[in-house]
């Protein structure tokens, strides 16, 4: 027969116990017992050596020493199978809330005797391996077990079931990733997310949409921080990532590439854009809808009430722009001193009518900080409904502005800057190709005035000292659907005179409101390239070497409140505000300017305004590489489609290994060994060059070939 339960005290051979390992209980008989150590047999017949206080706080039953090996592994198989089943009966959680709040901590028996009358030794050991089992609800502190109180409970639970989808996301993810990768090394076409499934046998939504997350974040490279309550869900997705990607090589954009093999993201996908933060199209401005109405109910409210300027201003833009933020008027004026001259009107579209700056639109659009032009399309920095519909300077309605007239003497000096805020009409809005033939023609008297205006402009620029840089504009157009586009590239057909005359005029504006505002101690976002210039630096260079020479002199602007001088521009000061519907710092400027005219002070002293820069000039920067690199892209990419044919170049710099090339005809540069060229390579040489591994992903773009041309 057997013996009663024993809880503690002196344990002899033949009595049953039960220890912990890998956090399991296991079974025992114990054959040995000497000084506190304890010789037993496992129910698999392995021999173990314990000491006693290892044990779990429940023993028995106890049976006769001296049984045969075989008697006592059917005896601990009879006990195993008995106390599974007895444990398959007990609801741990149900005992926790039975328990939770009336005590701390308990033994095991305890809670034995809330589902028994008498509780025996298989029950009590059973009701233990469950509650052992229940770690998010107790602890097991030998002998008795602590009881979680709820708030602790249900932090455990969330902690073990997102453990839980780890594993089973990290599970999943390498089939899948491996399954993505090997189509993309055999040159397969991208995968439907259907296909993926199937391949990774029965992917989990919830796993499917974790695993497409993280090659997202990934992509725009957020791997830590983030907003506000997302951090920790970034890392999280970051440390996903960095182990399902070991077995997969070391790729510069692994993840883009997998997105776009399993169809999550498609080819000529946009990253720099994910990089930087940048929504494209409009639909973000969904998130924005009430500020919007608002915007456009006072825009109506103080257009109906407004004095209208009857100045036919004109506009000159490129025939797909709707963005409109300039346009001018030009007429013949009598100086304060009774000479001649001219008075040149510069309207400036003013977005800033009714913003609410610091609302959630002006952070969206201070965060977004300029608009993008690239080959697939147009990013705005406003709301289309109001940057390219409100505040655009159409000729559909009258508009709120900023007129800034300038009276010029006959060399186009400036004798008097006289900036006001009205609402205008637009008489006309010329597209550039209309305006060049009109100049040619001499047909239009107000055009060619300006064009007279602003030749007399430029020509006291040269005579300051100013670059000016005249290459061909590549234009970058696509043709068909992504999965099969075709690139094609044009010089663009340039309209010498009407672009002058509208550069012109916005460099005036730019440089005379700068000035205008430092001598009144309104403080601007200026421009400054305050750097001496060799004489030999400064004129109208046309030539690929020259350009290349004189721009190496250039330093990049900086951004600054102080207004300095633009060596480049040869301006004394310049403070950029022509565009504040597609430039932040326009738009900043423009509302410095507006509010000085409307109560004498600007909207921010000079501290406010420089506590901006360092956040702007990062945003800058971010959203400017897309600007930047974006067309270089377009551009690998058509070199990679017309691999075989050879592109003219021109050497415009042999120092070192590798001197470099010009391609003009593409405005990209690229070096190349000395020993391809020759040994009399030397600045001027043209060359046609062919082109072996082209990659747009990663900008590499190597010379297979030079020839030196006839």
């Amino acid at each position: 027969m057997t013996k009663a339960l024993k809880l503690s005290g002196f344990l002899r051979p033949g009595a049953v116990v039960e220890f912990l390992q890998d956090n399991e209980a296991h079974i025992a008989w114990v054959l040995e017992e000497s000084q506190g150590r304890l010789r037993l047999l496992t129910r698999t017949k392995r021999e173990v050596k314990l000491p006693a206080a290892r044990l779990l706080p429940w023993s028995g039953p106890e049976y006769p020493a001296g049984a045969t090996r075989e008697e006592i592994g059917h005896r601990l198989e009879d006990i195993e199978a008995r106390r599974r089943e007895i444990m398959a009966g007990v609801n741990a959680v149900e005992l926790w809330e039975m328990a939770q709040g009336e005590l701390t901590q308990a033994p095991a028996e305890w809670f034995a005797q809330l589902l028994w009358t008498e509780p025996g030794v298989d029950e009590i050991a059973a009701l233990g391996r469950a509650l052992l089992s229940a770690k998010a609800h107790f602890k097991f502190q030998p002998p008795d077990f602590e009881i979680h109180p709820a708030d602790k409970v249900e932090a455990r639970l969330v902690r073990e079931q997102e453990d839980k989808d780890r594993e089973a996301v990290a599970s999943a993810g390498h089939a899948v990733l491996a399954a993505l990768w090997a189509r993309i090394k055999s040159g397969q076409p991208p995968l439907a997310p259907s296909v993926i499934l199937r391949e990774a046998e029965g992917l989990d939504p919830e796993v499917e949409a974790r695993l497409r997350a993280m090659l997202l974040a990934q992509v725009a490279r957020r791997t830590s921080g983030g907003p506000s309550g997302q951090a920790g869900e970034y890392d999280a997705l970051n440390k996903l990532w960095e182990n399902l990607k070991k077995p997969l090589p070391d790729a510069p954009h692994l993840a883009l590439q997998l997105a776009q093999a399993w169809g999550i993201l498609p080819p000529h996908h946009n990253a720099q854009l994910d990089e930087a933060g940048y929504a494209w199209g409009d639909g973000w401005a969904a998130d924005f809808a009430d500020e919007i109405a608002a915007q456009k109910e006072r825009f109506a409210a103080l257009a109906h009430a407004a004095a209208i300027d009857p100045t036919p201003y004109v506009s000159i833009d490129a025939a797909t722009t709707r963005d409109i933020d300039d346009a001018f008027f030009v007429a013949p004026a009598t100086l304060p001193d009774g000479a001649p001259g001219w008075s040149c009107c510069v309207t400036l579209a003013r977005p800033g009518l009714s913003w609410d700056f610091g609302g959630g639109l002006d952070r969206e659009v201070f965060s977004r900080a300029t608009s993008l032009y690239l080959p697939e399309g147009s990013g705005h920095m406003m709301p289309e409904e109001l940057g390219t519909g409100l505040y655009s300077l159409t000729a559909d309605g009258p508009k709120p502005a900023l007129v800034a007239e300038f009276l010029l003497n006959e060399r186009a000096e400036i004798v008097e800057t006289r900036p006001r805020l009205a609402w205008v009409t637009i008489a006309r809005n010329i597209a550039y190709p209309d305006a060049q033939a009109a100049l040619d023609a001499d047909s239009d008297p107000q055009l060619s005035l300006a064009l007279r205006i602003a030749r007399e402009l430029f020509a006291r620029r040269l005579e300051r000292g100013a670059v000016v840089i005249d290459k061909p504009e590549p234009q970058v157009m696509l043709e068909g659907d992504m999965r099969a586009v075709q690139v094609r590239i044009e010089t663009r057909e340039t309209s010498p005179d009407a672009e002058l005359l509208v550069s012109e005029f916005m460099i005036l504006a730019n440089s005379g409101l700068a000035v205008w505002a430092r001598e009144r101690g309104v403080p601007l976002l200026c421009r400054t390239q305050d750097i001496a210039l060799p004489k030999e630096a400064t004129g109208v260079f046309r030539d690929a070497v020259e350009i290349y020479r004189v721009v190496k002199l250039l330093a990049p602007p900086a951004l600054e409140c102080q207004p300095r001088k633009h060596a480049a521009l040869a301006c004394e000061a310049y403070a950029t505000i022509t565009s504040p519907i597609r430039r932040y710092v326009d738009f900043l400027n423009m509302a410095q300017v507006q509010s000085y005219l409307e109560c004498g002070a600007p909207r921010l002293d000079r501290a406010g305004l420089e506590a901006i820069i360092p956040h702007l000039s990062a945003r800058i920067q971010e959203v400017g590489q897309v600007q930047r690199f974006r067309p270089r892209y377009w551009k690998l990419v058509y070199l990679s489609q017309h691999k075989r044919e050879p592109f003219p170049a021109v050497v415009v710099e042999d120092a070192g290994p590798y001197p470099t090339l010009s391609l003009p005809d593409l405005q990209i540069t690229v070096r190349t060994p000395r020993a391809m060229l020759g040994d009399r390579v030397q600045p001027g040489m043209r060359f046609d060059l062919f082109f072996g591994r082209i990659d747009a992903l990663t900008n590499e773009l190597k010379v297979l070939e030079a020839r030196e041309a006839e």
